[in-house]
């Protein structure tokens, strides 16, 4: 039995409706909590009130793990996309499973890992153009699937939040997409409509036109 399975195994159900908070920045880190299915998105709150938003996790994820390996408080909060399904687990009890499994610096490098990706990422697209940022934000953001219509479940606020872009400017190089159709959108979704014609405006580095 491998890690996952073996805390799995040990966690009770918890389900979340989309919209609920399953942790909040600056809380005990009471519990880790297992995604088993449904999609959310991490956001930290900076000390000026600005929010960033730092990821989408989907299904096989650990949510939490960081500050109850660290014996911190949370670092960010966690917010259901999708409704979700959870396994949860005190602390103590993870940490106890962890150890017994030998890999509590197995998850520690992960964790990390997954924080400096993140932290490059933020820090390669924004020396790029507005066009540039919101393609790559798009599949970044986006649970990976195939060539068909792909459900990134974010407005232009959050995209504005992940690449540091007001709503305004988002919304524009939406637009440009949208017309291309690349991209539809309604109110706090966005929906990817021509995946390889994004990836193909990604990899060249140019805005929609």
């Amino acid at each position: 039995m491998d890690v996952w399975e073996l805390l799995a195994e040990a966690g009770a159900e918890r389900r979340f409706g989309a919209g609920d908070v399953l942790l909040r920045q600056g809380d005990p880190a009471s519990h880790v909590l297992l995604l088993m299915a449904g999609r959310v998105k991490a956001l930290l709150t900076l000390p000026d009130g600005e929010v960033l938003l730092l990821a989408v996790r989907g299904p096989g994820e650990l949510l939490g793990e960081i500050a109850v390996l660290g014996g911190d408080g949370r670092s960010a909060t966690v917010i259901a996309v999708d409704p979700c399904v959870t396994r949860v687990l005190a602390a103590g009890r993870f940490r106890s499973l962890v150890r017994s499994a030998g890999a509590e610096d197995e998850l520690l490098r992960r964790a990390m890992r997954r924080l400096r990706e993140g932290e490059a990422w933020r820090a390669e697209t924004a020396a790029l153009p507005a066009g540039p940022r919101v393609v790559r934000a798009l599949l970044r953001l986006a649970v990976a699937g195939g060539n068909g219509p792909l459900d990134v479940g974010l407005g232009q606020l959050e995209i504005g939040q992940a690449v540091g872009l007001s709503r305004g400017v988002v919304a524009a190089e939406l637009a440009r997409l949208r017309e291309q159709g690349v991209v539809s959108t309604e109110r706090g979704r966005t929906v990817i409509t021509d995946l390889p014609r994004l990836r193909a405006l990604a990899a060249s580095g140019r805005r929609s036109v």
